[in-house]
């Protein structure tokens, strides 16, 4: 199996996991999120560079992404431009 380089902490810390995308990616990474959200319960986390912290009850559920389907996307340099595909 492969193995990928994550970077953690700011940047310093380097750990190796297997290389299966769908743990960080896309729905499924969203479905274990909810899962782990759901079993931590009223745990509370610190927020805002360690100096406060809130109830990860608390937090807000992600907003899906918009459609960007037809908006004008900046190319090179941002000197040219051309209409996006959106997904």
């Amino acid at each position: 199996m492969v193995k990928i380089r994550v970077r953690s902490g700011r940047g310093t810390k380097i750990i190796e996991v297997d290389a299966d995308a769908a743990k960080w990616t896309g729905d499924e990474f969203k479905q274990i999120q909810a899962a782990r959200k759901a079993a931590a319960g009223n745990v509370r986390i610190s927020s805002g560079r360690g100096t406060g912290t809130r109830k990860l009850s608390d937090t807000p559920e992600p907003k899906a992404r918009p459609d960007t389907k037809g908006m004008t996307r900046s190319t090179g340099r941002g000197t040219g431009s051309r209409k996006s595909t959106g997904k």
